[in-house]
């Protein structure tokens, strides 16, 4: 079953000034099934964080379709994609985003609370997330008293508290080492598997490509060009 369908979407992105360049960012045509796994690789600047930010609804395109399952998203408010994307997407991004005057179990909490699950019922999952991804000791910790590694893994732990479909992950190993990276995509992808969540990870590391079924070029999905002004 089709997940994600992407057709002649155009994102322009304005330069500060004349001597600044345009970044323009276009997809032809994108397709993700349901409950699959891809990595898309490319360094930066070549339009994958954007790519991810076009598909949860964190940014408009300027046009093109961008349809989740039966929902075009572009049609949608800001306001109402921000509520889809809690119900139907989770999202790990590649600085954590966690807060800092809370514990880690309450910004795994956070999330769920534009989903309308009932509190009960979220936290009982919220824990048992902790648990799989070995942060048992560390729930009631500020991310201050975590390590890089801890806060990642409350990071997975809060972008699948509402069991979505689909799980966008930026970079997600960018701020740990080799050891750390491997076991928290290992988790992640264990996790989201159980739930039939379809992953979609970007990443320049060869490593986490390599851990990934199916891998895709950015180039061959996006078509990003550069005007000079």
């Amino acid at each position: 079953m089709l997940l994600v369908y992407m057709h002649h979407v155009v994102k322009q992105f304005a330069a500060l000034s004349k001597q600044h360049e345009r970044f323009v960012f276009y997809v032809e045509e994108f397709t993700l099934d349901a409950a699959s796994e891809l990595v898309i690789v490319g360094e930066s600047g070549t339009g994958k964080t954007t790519l991810l930010h076009i598909i949860a609804g964190i940014i408009a395109p300027d046009t093109g379709v961008v349809r989740f399952e039966k929902t075009d998203i572009t049609k949608l408010s800001e306001v109402q994609r921000d509520r889809f994307r809690a119900m139907h997407i989770g999202y790990v991004h590649q600085t954590f985003n966690l807060l800092q005057g809370l514990t880690a179990l309450e910004n795994v909490l956070v999330a769920s609370m534009f989903a309308d699950v009932p509190v009960r019922e979220s936290k009982e999952r919220a824990v048992m997330l902790l648990q799989k991804l070995g942060l048992e000791q560390k729930m009631y910790h500020r991310p201050r008293e975590l390590s890089v590694g801890e806060q990642q893994r409350v990071a997975v732990a809060r972008a699948l508290i509402n069991k979505p479909k689909l799980l966008l992950a930026d970079e997600p190993t960018a701020n740990v080492d080799a050891k750390n990276a491997r076991g928290v995509i290992e988790m992640m992808r264990s996790l989201a598997i159980h739930d039939e969540t379809s992953i979609m990870t970007i990443t320049h590391d060869p490593a986490v490509q390599a851990m990934f079924p199916h891998s895709v070029p950015i180039h061959e999905i996006v078509r990003a060009a550069v005007e000079h002004h």
